[in-house]
Order: C-alpha cells, then structure tokens, then sequence
C-alpha cells in the first residue's frame, strides 16, 4: 500500500522563533538606515561636499534601497531568504565600513548609496515579511507583519541616541564602524529563516500542487490591477515623507537652534511611538478595512504637519511632533502588504511588495535630494512641509477606491 507524503508544518514555538528573527534583522538593517541624517553634518565638515551633494549621495540610497527589494524578493522566492539576507548584511556592512574612507560625491554615492542601501534591502521588508507570510496561516499573517515591523521602528529607537553618544564622544568614524560591525550580526539571525526550519512532520497526506502561474505572469497581472497601483501611488508619498525626515529632521533642528541631542531624540521618539502604530496597525488589518487605515494615516499626516508648521519651535515641539507621526511613521508596511497578499496571494509577496517598496523608495530619492536643494536655494525647509501636506491629503484619497476583493491569486506554496 503506498505511504502517504509527509507534509511539513510549522510548529508554534519555530513560528515564534521566525517572527523573532525576522523582526531582529529589520531592527538593525532598519537601524542602520534610519539614523543616516545624524551623519549629514559631521561628513560635511569632514570632506566639505556641501549638503546637496551629501544629500544627492543619500537620495540615491534612497532609491537603491527600494529598487533592491523586488530583486532580492524575487531571489528569496527563488533560493531562499537566508541566503540573501547573508549576501545583504556583508554588503551593509562594507559600505558602512568604507563611508569615512571617502572624500567625494561619487565615493559617497558608492558606499551609501549602492553598497549599504543595497545590503539593507536585502534584510528589509519584502524580504522578511514575504519569508513569514509563507509560512504561517493567512490568520496570523497580519500581526506577524506588524510585530516583524515594530522591530524595525525599535532598531530606530535605539540606534539613533547610542549613535549620537558615539558622534559626540568618540567622533563620527567611530559611530560609522561600530554601526558596521552591528549589522553582521543579521548573518546568525538568518538561521531560522532558511528553508524547512522548525517543521514538524505529519502522515496527512499532502495535497497535489496546485497549476499556477510563474513570476513574470503574476507580475503582470498585478501591473495591470488599479488597486496595486493605487497602493504604489500612496507608497510613494509615505517614501517621500520618511526620507526627507530621516535625511533632514538634523537639519530643521539646527536651523531652530537646537543641539543634535535633540534631532537624536526626536528620531528615538519616531521609533519608539512606531512599535505601537505597527503593531496596532497589524492588529487593526484584522478586523477593519486595510485601505480605510491607510487613508486614515496618511491623512494625520498632513494634520501633524500643519499644527507643527504653526507651533513654536521648541525642543518639545520636536518631541510632540515625533512621539504623533511615528505612530504612523512606518505603520503603513502592515495594510500595504496585507492587501498585496490579499489580492494576489503569498507566493510571491516578496517580490510584489518589493516592487510598491520601490515605489515608496523612488518618492524616498525625491524626498531626500529636494530637501537638500530646498535648504541650498530658500536657507529652510518650508516648502518641504507643503509639499508633504498636499502629498499626504493626495495619498489618502488615493486609497479609498481600492477595492478588497479577491483578484488573481497565484498558489500558494505548501505550508504557507
């Protein structure tokens, strides 16, 4: 009599130890990435590039950061998670590392811009969140996102002041390697990560793989969908937003004439108050409408920016500010690949969410090189802020036509 084919299925305690993991990496990948503002003058005293070229350098990082996403995703479909979040925190770590060794635009735009954007993400979002999706049920997929999101707003939250004591103590080469050497430990996080980890196995028979499409057709439907690309046009705008914070909230700071004490902990203050957006956003996508929570967040936006624009330029102001957009700051990442998963299924979430992800990064680059240039022609960042407003206001009617239903889905792996 022929034996039924053994099925794998995840146990809980493998389940809680992937979520874990995921949510480690994205702290310190997240980290690193979100802390570069810190940096911006203390290059541009070192080399004397002025603050678009280091702007331009970061912006291209931006884009890079996001661009690389959809090409790892697609990789991590293909071969596996862990060995590309292993290639990433190498990549991460060396252009971390060779950043104080340069004194030009082209060596910035190297270093930051292609090798440490390029590693971050291949540990960042669609790469994570595409690994666990796959592998738990569709019930606990939402709180895995958020959970595996807050992760990356806690890296923020202590990296930004531990980086900030660094620059200030032992100077910003200093901060610069000791943020290098923290990203390798992504490498033994990854572990868990790696295909047929913490499987246990069963005697129910498993079923016949399903006919379905490959990569390239899923992509093209999905291209084809007016509720993607509504969710890339909102997307955008949040990549707007956050780079030209993360680029240039020191900056506001300075021109308020507040010490970088401050800016650090104001970037501390995003993160911290982001672990409850992300993780009640997560909660929230199980129960409402994604696309409504969306809209709703954008839309806070834009009022946050508004009431900071009129209040007076104190060190609480920045901190109010903070503690208010970071509860949304990246909480948008839970609904957004919700939906994705939603409409076309999980099989290759990675790379569809890495490609909206590059779609956040490309209004990321625009967030972070027009800061620079606002700064260089008007001496502040007042047009900045209207911009984000009417961004904001924009992003938030754009996800009210979504629509929820189901759409083409590709099969879903065996034991997602």
């Amino acid at each position: 009599m022929h034996k039924p084919a053994q099925d794998a299925v995840m146990t809980p305690r493998a389940a809680w130890l992937l979520i874990l993991a995921a949510a480690a990496i994205l702290m310190i990948t997240m980290g690193a990435r979100l802390t570069t503002g810190l940096f911006m003058s203390p290059i541009n005293t070192a080399t004397g590039l002025g603050i678009a070229s280091i702007s331009f350098a970061m912006a291209i990082g931006q884009f890079v950061w996001g661009a690389a996403q959809p090409v790892f995703g697609a990789v991590a479909d293909k071969w596996g998670s862990s060995r590309v979040i292993i290639v990433g925190a190498l990549l991460l770590a060396g252009g971390t590392a060779l950043t104080p060794f340069v004194d030009s635009q082209w060596g910035l735009i190297l270093c930051m811009g292609i090798l440490s954007a390029a590693g971050a993400g291949a540990g960042s979002f669609s790469i994570l969140i595409g690994a666990t999706a796959q592998r738990l049920p569709p019930e606990r997929r939402p709180f895995a996102a958020g959970f595996i999101n807050a992760g990356g707003s806690f890296g923020q939250f202590v990296f930004a002041p531990v980086m900030q004591a660094i620059i200030s103590s032992a100077g910003w080469v200093m901060a610069m390697l000791t943020m290098a050497a923290t990203t390798l430990l992504t490498i033994p996080l990854a572990w868990p990560l790696r295909r047929g980890a913490g499987v246990a196995k069963t005697d129910a028979p498993k079923p016949a793989p399903a006919p379905g499409i490959g990569l390239g057709a899923q992509i093209r439907i999905a291209l084809r969908d007016r509720n993607y690309l509504l969710l890339h046009a909102g997307f955008f705008t949040c990549g707007f937003h956050i780079a030209f914070l993360v680029t240039h909230l020191p900056g506001e700071v300075a021109l308020c004439n507040l010490s970088p004490e401050v800016s650090a902990t104001a970037l501390a203050l995003i993160g911290l108050f982001n672990i409850a957006g992300s993780l009640s956003a997560g909660a929230l996508s199980t129960r409402y409408r994604m696309k409504s929570l969306l809209a709703l967040m954008y839309a806070s936006r834009a009022v946050m920016i508004a009431l900071y624009l009129v209040a007076p330029k104190t060190a609480m102001t920045f901190y109010v500010f903070a503690a208010a957009l970071g509860f949304t700051w990246l909480a948008t990442v839970p609904p957004t690949a919700g939906l994705i998963g939603k409409l076309f299924g999980v099989r290759y979430l990675s790379t569809l969410f890495g490609l909206t992800l590059l779609s956040h990064q490309t209004g990321g680059f625009f967030g972070a090189w027009l800061g620079g240039l606002s700064f260089v022609t008007y001496g502040d960042y007042t047009w900045m802020w209207y911009a984000d407003i009417v961004l904001a206001l924009a992003a938030a009617l754009l996800n009210l036509p979504i629509r929820e239903a189901h759409v083409v889905r590709a099969p879903a792996v065996a034991g997602a």
